[in-house]
């Protein structure tokens, strides 16, 4: 894939924090995470045990593909769109090799599929901004003069439920299919992706999650965590500690990223120094 300069990307420093936890129900984490500048993805995956994290893994491992590239809003949605369908393609060869290799009985039922959040820092000809894309239920939070925002729009069928007037809010807690997402990569479905392209100025600070963190607490918990704490990586940290708190009944995982201002010539992002791409890929076997 081909690489487009940019000066204006070049000069941001971004400072981030990442965190995922296994939760205090699941005995696997099939979240997987990945933290390095320009790209930063969230996967939350499903299937179960060599299913979902095995799925989730293969995202953060293809979309690392963007570490230390620069693109423009039209070059890096491409690029999404291109990675997503890898990602997609390579969790299908692995659930169809799995089931090939699992015997008869239960090969029809073995699944492998994730949610995946992103988001790609890109220059554009009125200065960088942020390139939003998602797939799923994991969500992408702007805070911006103190206030929360969802980005993101969940595909899941409570969501679809609830435009159409048949649920309300109040309901989507308790609802009974609350965590069956309408779209997702893994499965006979090519989904296309939500895109959202928001300026520097709009975003004093990033969040992508799964839905470990907004299922256990709201977003008014989540709008003072991202409020009150000013370092990134203590901000991912206090979430998922807060979701665990709340029961942990997921796998919990939470990505913080602020733009502090312009790079100077030794200048670095706060989690960037002496850290591998291995340690910024999560949930590594």
């Amino acid at each position: 894939m081909s690489q487009h300069r940019s000066a204006a990307t070049r000069k941001v420093e971004l400072h981030y924090g990442a965190t995922t936890d296994v939760g205090k129900v699941r005995s696997v984490n099939e979240d997987s995470y990945l933290a390095a500048p320009p790209v930063f993805v969230v996967a939350d995956g499903m299937g179960g045990h060599e299913g979902g994290d095995v799925a989730s893994r293969i995202v953060v491992e293809v979309f690392a593909e963007l570490v230390d590239t620069e693109h423009d809003a039209r070059s890096g949605a491409a690029a999404i769109a291109e990675l997503l369908v890898r990602a997609q393609k390579e969790i299908n060869q692995y659930a169809l090799e799995q089931r090939l290799g699992g015997g008869r009985e239960g090969a029809f039922r073995w699944y492998a599929g994730t949610t995946a959040v992103v988001g790609l820092l890109v220059g554009d000809d009125d200065g960088p901004k942020w390139l939003l894309a998602n797939l799923g239920d994991s969500r992408i939070y702007r805070l911006d003069a103190g206030t929360l925002e969802q980005v993101s729009v969940d595909h899941s069928v409570v969501q679809e439920l609830l435009e159409a007037g048949t649920i309300t809010e109040d309901e989507l807690e308790t609802h009974p299919e609350r965590h069956v997402v309408t779209r997702a990569l893994g499965g006979p479905d090519n989904a296309e992706a939500d895109y959202f392209l928001l300026p520097l100025t709009a975003v004093e600070r990033l969040m992508l999650c799964s839905d470990g963190i907004n299922g256990m607490i709201d977003d008014r918990a989540i709008e003072q965590i991202l409020q009150e704490v000013g370092d990134p990586r203590d901000a991912a940290d206090q979430l998922v500690a807060a979701a665990l708190e709340a029961g942990g009944r997921d796998n919990a995982t939470a990505v913080v990223v602020d733009v502090v201002g312009l790079l100077t010539d030794d200048a670095r992002g706060s989690a960037s120094e002496g850290v591998s791409l291995e340690q910024k890929l999560g949930a590594l076997p």
